[in-house]
């Protein structure tokens, strides 16, 4: 897929109110590609659960099954030309159902060792098989591979397949494919749909375990708002700036959890997934992901705490919290809107890779801006809120060791499942990172919980953030003698000399006030 054509999609899902299939997987003058002596059209697959007997009840639940509706394919006209004789099979196309591990039943000789995926004249005579047929080796449960057969009779165009299901009485990961073996029949194409339905609803069978995550993932933001507001009200006079940007991330990490749970729980009663509720999580969660990144970069630079303000900072936050929404928003439309499967390596590098280097640029940032942070509150001997800043710093260490190890443990799951056999678990693989977020932002709400004494960790003028207890008596004792000396020393020890020359116009750029 072109770097226009997902451009042009993403307009498309902001512009439309149309919805787009999943479940229902729809053809649309589909091509048929050449494979060795065959000619295939790949269908879809999805993890499909074993379809129960009988509910704690007693009563029959759902089927799980494959359905194919209005499935029409139309040859072109010279292929039909070819054939006068209208009461005559002129051209066979079938339709192969199978399980994931059965893959080696599709093709190939037993005898003569042949990879073909055709049966030939010889093939017909060494193995048995009906030659001009796809070759299907039969498992030892028996009935699986399923194939189902389409003719187009004499010069007819068109071959309409008869409405047909197949059920699914065993878990697995299924994969549907349109083969023929005439290179008559070339150019060849196919119209209709075809509905994957699991037991309990449309929601394919990998995605099937997020509609329960995103009901727990919405109470768990649910419960953290509620004990958060309540501490909120109850320490309103005392309120940082720096509570009421974590309120907000709490409030749009509940609103993309419920947007999320209602998109799954519309999809699974469906098939189909809304673009404008899907849109509005996507939006949501990209809005989410930048203000946290930006929180943690502005708290780690001591906003509210040794600065009032950033600065000539503010400016490049602020672009750079643009670029992380735009980056981010394009990446998750393409990947819940379409199908990022579907991409090309190029274009999936295009939109993965920005997200990648912006997230390792927020990650050294707030480092830089931490190891900065703690050594001026050592200097000014500020113990409480160094002791505050050394948690915050051990908690996003261990949270980025985390990260590191989970993005090893998602490579080699992938490598080691190329063909998705592990469907049922690799849900894990994207729920983690949802998970972290929150407990990351729950240890958050803990460090900087609404409190009556909270203010002793905010932001107070150099005269009197910086002062021992000896200081702060003489202050009080009204000599002005003494407060001179006092101010003298505390200007002596308070002062920090930069020798790095380097960092000398950084330093005095973040000194400036806006």
């Amino acid at each position: 897929m072109s770097i226009e054509r997902v451009v042009g999609l993403l307009i498309i899902a902001f512009l439309l109110g149309a919805k787009v299939d999943a479940s229902i997987h729809a053809y649309n003058n589909g091509r048929f590609s050449a494979q060795g002596n065959s000619f295939f059209f790949y269908g879809g697959s999805e993890g499909l659960y074993a379809a129960p007997q009988t509910g704690k009840d007693g009563e029959a639940k759902g089927k799980s099954f494959i359905k194919f509706e209005s499935i029409i394919f139309t040859r072109t006209k010279d292929s039909a030309l070819r054939h006068q004789e209208m009461e005559h099979n002129t051209g066979l196309i079938e339709a192969i159902v199978f399980e994931i591990k059965d893959r080696d039943k599709i093709g190939g000789s037993i005898s003569v060792g042949s990879t073909a995926l055709c049966c030939t004249h010889d093939l017909a005579k060494a193995d048995g098989c009906t030659q001009g047929e796809i070759i299907v080796h039969q498992s030892e449960e028996g009935g699986w591979p399923k194939r189902i057969s389409i003719v187009f009779r004499g010069n007819d165009v068109t071959a309409v397949m008869p409405p047909n299901s197949i059920t699914i009485n065993k878990t697995g990961m299924y994969n549907l494919y349109f083969m023929f073996c005439d290179p008559k029949l070339k150019g060849t194409v196919i119209n209709g749909k075809t509905i994957w339905k699991n037991p309990m609803g449309y929601l394919p069978g990998r995605m099937a375990p997020f509609l329960k995550f995103y009901g727990f993932m919405s109470l768990s933001y649910l419960i953290l708002g509620l004990i958060w507001f309540v501490q909120y009200v109850r320490c309103w006079k005392d309120i940082l700036q720096l509570q009421n940007c974590i309120t907000i991330v709490i409030a749009l990490g509940m609103c993309e959890m419920a947007m999320w749970y209602f998109e799954y729980s519309n999809f699974n009663a469906t098939g189909h997934r809304p673009i404008d509720i899907t849109i509005w999580a996507v939006t949501f969660g990209s809005i989410k992901k930048t203000v946290s990144r930006l929180l943690l970069l502005v708290v780690s630079m001591g906003y509210g705490v040794v600065r009032p303000t950033l600065g000539g900072l503010t400016s490049k936050v602020v672009f750079l919290g643009a670029v992380y929404f735009v980056a981010s928003e394009a990446l998750e439309l393409v990947e819940n809107v379409g199908n990022i499967n579907d991409l090309s390596g190029k274009a999936r590098l295009f939109l993965v890779l920005p997200v990648a280097v912006l997230d390792a640029f927020f990650i050294l940032w707030i480092f830089t801006s931490l190891s900065k942070t703690l050594e001026k509150l050592q200097a000014r001997r500020s113990f409480a809120k160094l002791e505050l800043y050394r948690k915050f710093t051990n908690l996003l260490a261990v949270a980025v060791v985390l990260s590191v190890a989970w993005i090893g443990y998602e490579l080699y799951f992938k490598a080691t499942d190329p063909f998705t056999e592990r469907w049922q678990n690799a849900w894990i693989i994207s729920a983690f990172w949802t998970f972290l977020a929150f407990v990351l932002l729950c240890v958050i709400c803990a460090l900087w919980a609404p409190s009556h004494n909270a203010t002793r960790y905010a932001y107070s003028e150099e005269t009197g953030e910086d002062f021992d207890d000896d200081e702060a008596v003489a202050l009080t004792a009204g000599d002005v003698k003494s407060t001179l000396d006092v101010a003298s020393r505390i200007d002596r020890k308070g002062r920090v000399v930069n020798t790095d020359v380097f960092n000398l116009a950084e330093d005095l750029e973040e000194d400036k006030r806006e």
